[in-house]
């Protein structure tokens, strides 16, 4: 019984570590960031509507959230920009028309734009071809 309570004891106090190490699925408002905060750090996924009410922005907002894990694996910051009058800097320097997902590098280049919703299989695959997620994973199985 003694075992017992330590080892609870011990994965409830680790499960504050645990939640700071991934937050979970929690999308940035384009107008709080600046792509270059991300530089080298993570990979932005921009997803941008006219307006919040936008289906495809829903469609693409629930394909994120029901896989986030693959995408918090390949270090994916989710940004969205719902509101075009607002001119983010986000907004003015990716310039979409309507809905549009925008996949960076961590470099900062644009490696890929689509005008509609995009399934995170199809992101992940486009991520893992990517050269620097290709040293990242072969630095992975090497330290593995």
């Amino acid at each position: 019984m003694k075992s017992i309570l330590v080892a609870l004891a011990l994965v409830t106090a680790a499960a504050p570590a645990l939640a700071a190490e991934d937050p979970g699925f929690a999308p940035l408002d384009a107008a709080e960031v600046a792509l270059s905060d991300f530089q080298w750090q993570k990979r932005p996924v921009v997803v941008f509507a006219d307006t919040p009410a936008d289906p495809a922005f829903g469609e693409q907002m629930r394909l994120l959230e029901a896989r986030w894990p693959e995408l918090a694996e390949r270090d994916v910051v989710v940004i969205t920009d719902t509101d075009p009058a607002a001119e983010s800097e986000v907004r003015q320097s990716l310039r979409p028309r309507g809905f549009a997902l925008v996949l960076i590098a961590k470099d900062g280049t644009v490696n890929l734009r689509k005008p509609f919703p995009w399934d995170v299989r199809e992101i992940t695959r486009a991520i893992d071809k990517m050269p620097m997620r290709r040293e990242e994973m072969r630095v992975k199985r090497l330290t593995n």
